[in-house]
C-alpha cells in the first residue's frame, strides 16, 4: 500500500525548496504534477512545476469527471484554478508519492484517496520571515505582482488558522527556521515512518 506525502504550508514557508530536496534525497518517491490556470513564474517550467492550462482546459477536465479536487483563488488578475486531475499519475498499489499543495487540497485528496493512504507534512515559518522571503522572491520577478503577494499573506492566516489545522488532523509541524535540520527531520520521518 503506497503513501502520498503530502507538503503544505503557507506562502514562503519553503514547501518548494523542501519538496525538491526530499525529491533528490529520496528519489524512490514518484511526484504528481499539478494543474493551474495561472501565468508561469519566472524560471518555471511546464510539466515541471505544474501543467499550466487554459480556463477552457480545466472546463474539459471538469466535463471529463477527472477533476480529483479544484480550488479557485480570487487574485488581484483575475481568478486561478489549481487542480489534481486523474491522468494516470497516481497508482497507490505500485508506488509511494511525494506532493504539494494546500491544506484545502489535502482534506479533498484525503477524501477522494482515504485517510490511511495521506501523511500530511506541515512546514511552519514564523510570519515575519515568510513576508520576508515573499518580498525577495516578488523582486526578483520580471513584473513583480506585490499586491498579490499581499493577498497571499494574508489569505494564509485565514486558510492555516489553528481551527483548520486541528480539523484537518494536522498533529506534527516541521519548523523551517533551519533548511537543514528541517528537511533530515522530515527525510527521517518518511524513511522510518515516524508519522
Amino acid at each position: 500500500m503506497g503513501k502520498i506525502y503530502y507538503i503544505m504550508g503557507k506562502s514562503s514557508s519553503g514547501k518548494d525548496t523542501l519538496f525538491r530536496k526530499i525529491k533528490q534525497e529520496l528519489p524512490m518517491l514518484q511526484t504528481v504534477t499539478l494543474y493551474t490556470t495561472r501565468p508561469k513564474r519566472e524560471g518555471e517550467r511546464e510539466g515541471v512545476e505544474y501543467h499550466f492550462v487554459t480556463d477552457e482546459q480545466m472546463h474539459i477536465f471538469e466535463r471529463q469527471g477527472k477533476v480529483v479536487e479544484l480550488r479557485t483563488y480570487n487574485t488581484v488578475h483575475g481568478a486561478w484554478k489549481y487542480a489534481t486531475i486523474e491522468d494516470g499519475q497516481v497508482n497507490l498499489a505500485e508506488s509511494d508519492y511525494l506532493m504539494i499543495g494546500t491544506l484545502e487540497s489535502y482534506g479533498k485528496l484525503k477524501k477522494y484517496y482515504g485517510a490511511a493512504y495521506l501523511v500530511p507534512v506541515y512546514i511552519e515559518v514564523e510570519d515575519g520571515e515568510r513576508l520576508n522571503r515573499a518580498l525577495t522572491r516578488e523582486r526578483q520577478q520580471e513584473v513583480p505582482r506585490y499586491a498579490e503577494m499581499c493577498r497571499r499573506f494574508l489569505a494564509d492566516t485565514e486558510d492555516f488558522s489553528e481551527d483548520h489545522l486541528r480539523a484537518a488532523g494536522i498533529k506534527k509541524r516541521y519548523y523551517n527556521d533551519d533548511q537543514k535540520r528541517c528537511l533530515d527531520e522530515i527525510i527521517e520521518d518518511i524513511r522510518y515512518g515516524k508519522f
